[in-house]
């Protein structure tokens, strides 16, 4: 199957946030993490634009982000429910999580709901293993979770 065509997307934000970044590769990585901030993810014309004003190839910028897991060529949903999969979460059922939130939500980890209202991610580790399993929700921390609890989460993101 092959990936569906980049909408178009206004790159006003982009052109605005070029201004205000220095054109050294530390500027590049905050620019990229601005641009993400702005779109929710690196859009690929947003990709080509930041290249072309850098003067360095699309392939270098395609490398720095892919590098930093933080960066996302995807669409990510308004609410984000990340599932630690570290041993000790694993050992205490965040698999079981994992699944849970998939037959809710109908998306496997690492995708977002056609409504772009969820995205579901696994990390390897938070380093939070004492509060485990531990679920973040939009980045804030939620330890012992439960299935009672993971869906008390679902609902209070639905709204």
């Amino acid at each position: 199957m092959s990936p569906s065509p980049e909408p178009s997307i206004d790159l006003a934000p982009v052109e605005r946030l070029l201004a205000e970044r220095p054109r050294d590769r530390q500027g590049l990585i905050m620019l990229l993490q601005d641009v993400q901030h702005a779109y929710g993810y690196l859009p690929r014309p947003a990709l080509e634009r930041i290249a072309g004003a850098f003067a360095v190839p699309r392939a270098q910028v395609y490398q720095i982000v892919t590098f930093y897991r933080a960066f996302t060529l995807q669409p990510r949903g308004k609410h984000v429910c990340t599932v630690c999969m570290g041993t000790a979460c694993h050992v205490r059922g965040a698999q079981g999580l994992v699944e849970h939130v998939q037959r809710k939500a109908g998306i496997k980890a690492g995708e977002t709901t056609a409504d772009r209202k969820l995205t579901l991610e696994t990390v390897n580790c938070v380093g939070a293993c004492a509060l485990g399993p531990l679920v973040l929700v939009d980045g804030a921390y939620h330890g012992n979770v439960t299935l009672t609890r993971l869906n008390k989460l679902r609902k209070g993101i639905q709204r």
